[in-house]
């Protein structure tokens, strides 16, 4: 018989450091999971993508064990590193901060086709540089 799922819980960690302080250990302490437990798996996991920041799914079951499922990281993130920013313009529209290519926007929708709400490829590049337009990005090419 399947476990019977408690709590669902959403958490952004960077890859490759989980540790229990904040936001991780408040977050799972108050259901009972072994915060050690999931730190650790979550780093074996997440080692070699190190700087970017993955959303992280915990479902947390009635006996207190937990299982996860790691996603790929927000687009706003890969569109930054793509474009050597440290952070998106605050005026959006009016101040262009940076550029990218038609081919990393490609590449970015590859990635991140498995998280998005289509399973058409062209759907995903228009949603892709419509992050990046909102992000103050042009896309070249």
């Amino acid at each position: 018989m399947a476990k019977k799922i408690t709590a669902q819980i959403k958490l952004h960690v960077p890859a490759g450091s989980a540790n229990p302080a904040p936001p991780v250990g408040p977050a799972l302490g108050q259901h009972g999971v072994n915060i050690m437990q999931f730190c650790k798996q979550f780093n074996d996991q997440t080692k070699g993508r190190d700087g970017l920041i993955l959303p992280v799914v915990i479902s947390v079951y009635e006996d207190r064990t937990f299982s996860f499922i790691i996603k790929s990281p927000p687009s706003s993130v890969l569109l930054k590193r793509a474009a050597n920013l440290a952070k998106a313009s605050g005026i959006a529209g009016k101040e262009i901060i940076g550029k990218v290519t038609k081919k990393q926007v490609e590449e970015i929708a590859k990635q991140k086709m498995q998280d998005l709400n289509t399973s058409d490829f062209e759907q995903a590049f228009k949603i892709i540089s419509g992050t990046a337009r909102s992000m103050g990005i042009v896309v070249e090419g």
